[in-house]
């Protein structure tokens, strides 16, 4: 049963807004048995619930604050026993969202080419000093015209110590000139950690233990650059490394960014489920404990991933991400 609250028929809004489904093309839309205008549906929902119907809704997070506010709240202010009788859909729906079809696959795959082809097009482009904000306008374009409607996110496009904001979104400064020799450093340390990381994404493991695996490689890897004391314990490295990498291994992924956000990271990975491998270290430029070579310096590596009952397939594949092949890439035009 489907509230049809924002497509009723309406020849003068059509002009305007464009064809409305109704009630009916709701119905062939969705595949729900039925579809009821607002005005029917705030009379049927309180006769069901009154036949002990169960009513299937995320009443903690609607979707719809409108239909919420307007119509079911009241509802069950009205009479509390209804709110025996609701159940919410998001763990059920998560799981089945969780393991993906092959026609899922198919379109993830196509984002996976729109992104990759989008980063090498702007990196043939970028000619340093740039500002962030035309290389984010140019990362745009580029997707829109390959077919993408949207973003999935807004982009970070961060340089310097402004990459050690996890999220940055002003892109407004000026991103200079090529690797450093200790951003190299730093960049091939995490591209290996990545890489070893990737390898383990197979049936089985789970992104718990990947996450555990990434600990441990990034610690190693602090020590060996002389980030953290070579003398440090082995049960002292993990510590470290959160330190350096506040964040996960990885999520995953679907229709949202993070996606299926209620499902354990403990469970086994099943062929069919596309998770982020994106390990990363930050040391902002005020770390006085980090040499003085790496302060400022924020890099993240990420790939998208279908796990298979064979190798991992990785969406991203084609975005170059060797050093050589990043700077190959970047002065390429120029």
């Amino acid at each position: 049963m489907l509230p049809s609250s924002y497509q009723m028929i309406d020849p003068g809004r059509e002009l305007w807004d464009g064809p409305r489904s109704g009630p009916d093309g709701a119905v062939a839309l969705t595949g729900v048995d039925q579809a009821y205008p607002l005005e029917e549906f705030k009379h049927v929902l309180p006769r069901l619930l009154d036949e002990r119907v169960t009513l299937w809704y995320n009443h903690m997070k609607p979707s719809n604050r409108y239909l919420h506010s307007n119509f079911i709240q009241p509802l069950l202010e009205s009479n509390p026993k209804f709110k025996n009788r609701i159940k919410s859909t998001q763990l059920l729906l998560q799981q089945l969202r969780l393991i993906k079809s092959q026609a899922e696959i198919e379109l993830m795959k196509k984002a996976g080419d729109i992104s990759s082809h989008a980063f090498i097009e702007t990196m043939h482009w970028i000619k340093a000093p740039v500002d962030e904000a035309l290389i984010y306008a140019k990362f745009d374009f580029e997707c829109r015209v390959r077919g993408a409607e949207i973003l999935a996110y807004p982009p970070v496009v961060a340089g310097g110590n402004r990459a050690n904001t996890l999220h940055y979104v002003k892109n407004n400064q000026i991103v200079k000139g090529r690797f450093t020799a200790a951003q190299e450093e730093l960049y091939e340390s995490v591209l290996e950690v990545q890489k070893s990381c990737l390898n383990l994404c197979i049936p089985g493991t789970s992104l718990e233990n990947l996450y555990s695996h990434m600990l441990s490689q990034l610690g190693n890897k602090l020590r060996d650059l002389g980030i953290v004391q070579k003398k440090i314990k082995e049960n002292h490295l993990f510590t470290v490394a959160r330190k350096y990498c506040p964040h996960h291994v990885g999520h995953y992924l679907g229709m949202d960014v993070h996606d299926t956000p209620d499902i354990s990271r403990s469970l086994p990975l099943q062929p069919g489920m596309v998770i982020t491998i994106e390990p990363g270290i930050y040391i902002p430029e005020n770390d006085t404990e980090a040499p003085e070579k790496y302060r400022g310096i924020g890099i993240r590596i990420e790939d998208d991933v279908v796990i298979t009952e064979e190798s991992p397939l990785i969406l991203s594949a084609q975005c170059p991400k060797e050093v050589y092949e990043i700077q190959q890439v970047c002065f390429q035009g120029h």
